[in-house]
């Protein structure tokens, strides 16, 4: 199975949608534990790594791709 790539600053979609109802997840910090703040509400939630792995779909916005847009 592929390991996931997300970074700081990355906006994800969860498995899972928040109690506001949005499942995009923007990530705040990194390291063993990861701590991420909901784009609907802005409460944030701190979760281990390997469980944010597991409950993670999909990158949707990368913080490295709106910087690269428009360079060559």
């Amino acid at each position: 199975m592929e390991r996931k790539v997300f970074q700081l600053g990355d906006i994800v979609q969860m498995k899972k949608n928040h109690p506001c109802g949005s499942n995009e997840m923007e990530i705040i910090r990194m390291g063993m534990d990861i701590r991420i703040k909901c784009v609907g509400c802005q409460h944030s939630v701190l979760i281990p790594r390997a469980k944010f792995e597991k409950n993670m779909k999909k990158v949707l916005r990368s913080k490295s791709e709106e910087g690269t847009e428009g360079q060559v």
